[in-house]
């Protein structure tokens, strides 16, 4: 009994910290108490309560409305607060060790993630991302800011495929939303501290703190703090960080139910995290990973904020009509050594602000009856500004090696969306999504290329319609089949000019995915499994090349001709009786590039070379059947876990191990200027005792240390993080 109480008293924070298996499963997010009561019918209508030991029922939200996600046309991997936890998983590029068919590229400033080939391959303002990563209901931006922890977190979810028609940003390759836990109202003040110290002098606090106010107002506080030395042995001579961290955020929710029809949820978000810069050495470099050399200013350091508004009000004919706000703001600021060496002399520094809003509206039928539907409308302005002297790299003091620019680059996101889905029987469904988008793109910029000067005030839109239509089937209680065609766009931008007058824009990316699964449960709910094949062509493929005419300069381009990328996933959760869970994700991948003429940018050539008719030859490389950049043809993650009770103390075991293949960077796939990165196999374990309100937790990741690469860009290579291990204390209250 007393424990039973202990839970309650805690909500969802002993959910997601304390009391859910290592399976990957999802908590559902709703701060609507209507919403959660049908979250709830919706796990007993969908688990055989009559098999003790069944695996709860995972309910997910992604698509505006709850439902059973082994009853949904969708493949994802969903983690609760506990699962990150568990794995190892405190920023958002780990999360390719959960789940299949990702891969990130983590470059230093910002985090590009792959989902099945699909995401961002050019680290600039002007390209947008095709995987959206969403924070408690708001697309973030697209390719800054990626270092914001987890902490507090009610659960993630990992959407892989096409996600354009849903609600906010239009997705080709995915989606990562992320929700950190509400307050709940009458829930009591209850919390917990988390205190952890670890090698490389790593100390961190972590701690959150329900705070009932009245009966219809709850607010929550949460922070998290990280002090960790450098991975790095940098010699130099060079000034500025490291690579040592100093991470401080901290975050603030309201709850308030002034009626049960009417529900507003408040949270503002506030991180200050310096990296110490990001040391790297040149990707030829033969020597050990964290040892490099330096004759530069070394830092990185992102500070910003994220205010989100979320209102919903429910008819009385069930109808909800919901508004999400979000304004978000920051500096992100990096500076670096561009050779990666103390002989030579070549920097690049830069300072970026960007301001993001962004509304969403929803209007949702009732999940009664044959017929729903839901309509929507999308707005965002992101707008890069960068001040003068604040972004240029070459050599100090020789204008005629600096390039360098100052000015704008904003850009809109308008769009309307909706569904509609038709039981036609009680075994059949079918849904049908569209959407239309309209996206803006502007440069207003100032330029010194190389002693030149160059001005650029040039707009371009994009138009797009996208589209996506399932047809579940039921087999039974325990069999779910589905099948879909979906389509999505990632918009097309502006190049900046290279002296050779006004720069052509690239177009927009499109995705057709054609997708069949099969969910099932067996040996009485105690196994879960989820097993999908799809087909992608991808058109237009966003790449930067050697100017066709002039390859001394770099643009960005459309390849001519499509990309097909195909594969298999197969995901596990099992319950296996005596406390032991397990998981394991398979993702298979095979990609080839259509016919495209390109010269590599990093290879000096003066003959032009046609995207479309070459000719082939030593400069201009024929890429038909090369690999799409970051897309690993084989993912294998698993993790096992034992639970032991001993008189009044729980010790809980855990082990996870995560393999991910070679992937090419480029799509030149030139091995001697680094573009292969090694496959990776990173194992992490943990061993939590739980007794009373607390939780000690010894866990280490990276338990072989394996050092590798975690990308490439600039001619430089960036490590992944070395074994780290320490011990984690907990206490709920």
């Amino acid at each position: 009994m007393q424990s039973n109480f202990r839970l309650s008293r805690t909500g969802l924070l002993r959910l997601t910290l304390a009391a859910l298996p290592w399976c990957g499963l999802a908590h559902a997010y709703d701060a609507d108490a209507g919403v959660a009561q049908e979250t709830q019918q919706a796990q007993a209508d969908a688990t055989d309560q009559s098999q003790p030991g069944a695996i709860q029922t995972v309910v997910v939200t992604a698509e505006r409305r709850t439902q059973p996600l082994q009853k949904s046309s969708l493949s994802a991997t969903v983690l609760s607060g506990e699962d990150l936890l568990k794995a190892g998983v405190n920023v958002v590029d780990q999360l390719q060790y959960v789940t299949p068919s990702t891969a990130a590229n983590n470059y230093g400033q910002g985090v590009n993630i792959t989902i099945r080939g699909i995401g961002k391959a050019e680290t600039n303002t002007q390209t947008k991302t095709g995987v959206i990563t969403y924070r408690d209901g708001v697309a973030t931006s697209p390719g800054y800011f990626g270092s914001e922890p987890y902490y507090d977190m009610a659960s993630v979810q990992i959407l892989r495929g096409p996600q354009g028609t849903f609600g906010g940003q239009n997705a080709t390759g995915g989606a990562v939303i992320a929700d950190s836990n509400d307050p709940v109202i009458n829930g009591g003040a209850t919390g917990y501290l988390l205190g952890q110290a670890g090698n490389y002098s790593d100390v961190a606090g972590q701690g959150a703190v329900n705070i009932p106010i009245s009966d219809t107002l709850a607010a929550r506080v949460a922070f998290n703090n990280e002090s960790r030395d450098s991975f790095f042995n940098v010699t130099g001579p060079y000034t500025g960080g490291n690579g040592a961290l100093r991470s401080k955020s901290m975050r603030v929710g309201l709850l308030w139910k002034p009626m049960k029809a009417l529900s507003v949820l408040f949270k503002h978000d506030w991180n200050n995290i310096d990296m110490g810069g990001y040391p790297a050495g040149p990707v030829n470099s033969k020597g050990d990973l964290f040892s490099v050399s330096a004759n530069a200013y070394q830092m990185a350091k992102d500070v910003f904020g994220r205010s989100v508004l979320r209102v919903e009000y429910t008819f009385d004919n069930g109808t909800r009509l919901r508004s999400v706000t979000g304004h978000q703001s920051g500096t992100t600021a990096y500076a670096g050594d561009l050779d990666g060496t103390a002989t030579a002399n070549s920097v690049f520094y830069d300072s970026t602000d960007e301001r993001l809003t962004s509304q969403e509206f929803d209007l949702i039928s009732p999940d009664t009856g044959a017929f729903t539907w839901l309509l929507g409308a999308y707005f965002n302005k992101d707008e890069f500004i960068v001040p003068p002297g604040n972004l240029y790299s070459g050599i100090p003091g020789s204008a005629a090696t600096i390039y360098s620019f100052y000015g704008n680059t904003p850009s809109r996101t308008r769009a309307v969306f909706g569904q509609v889905g038709y039981q036609l029987s009680d075994s059949l469904k079918l849904a049908v999504d569209g959407r239309y988008s309209k996206n803006s793109t502007d440069l207003d910029l100032d330029i010194q290329q190389y002693g030149l000067p160059l001005t650029q005030r040039q707009s371009v839109d994009f138009h797009s319609l996208s589209g996506k239509v399932a047809l579940d089937w039921t087999l039974d209680k325990h069999n779910f089949l589905y099948g879909f065609v979906a389509s999505a766009s990632r918009p097309g931008g502006l190049n900046v000019p290279v002296g050779l007058g006004p720069a052509s824009p690239f177009a927009s990316e499109r995705v057709t995915s054609t997708e069949f699964g099969w969910k099932a449960d067996w040996m009485g709910g105690r196994v879960r499994s989820q097993t999908s094949v799809f087909y992608n062509k991808y058109n237009n493929f966003q790449v930067t090349i050697g100017y066709p005419s002039l390859p001394v300069f770099g643009v960005e381009v459309n390849t001519p001709n499509a990309t097909h990328i195909y594969g298999l996933e197969q995901q596990v959760q099992a319950q296996l009786g005596n406390g032991w869970a397990m998981h394991a994700n398979l993702g298979l991948m095979r990609s080839s590039l259509g016919a495209f003429f390109a010269t590599d940018p990093r290879i000096p050539a003066a003959a032009a070379c046609d995207p479309h008719t070459g000719p082939a030859g030593a400069s201009c490389i024929d890429l038909d059947g090369h690999k799409q950049t970051y897309a690993p043809q084989f993912t294998f993650n698993v993790g096992l876990e034992r639970r032991f009770v001993v008189g009044d103390n729980v010790i809980t075991p855990h082990i996870n191990y995560a393999h991910i293949s070679t992937q090419w960077a480029t799509l030149f796939e030139n091995g001697a200027l680094g573009d292969l990165l090694d496959s990776r196999n990173l194992s992490s374990a943990s061993v939590d005792l739980e007794h009373g309100d607390i939780t000690a937790s010894l866990y280490a990741t990276n338990l072989t240390n394996q050092h590798y690469i975690s990308a490439i860009t600039s001619g430089l290579r960036y490590a992944g993080a070395p074994r780290q291990y320490g011990l984690r204390i907990t206490k709920f209250f």
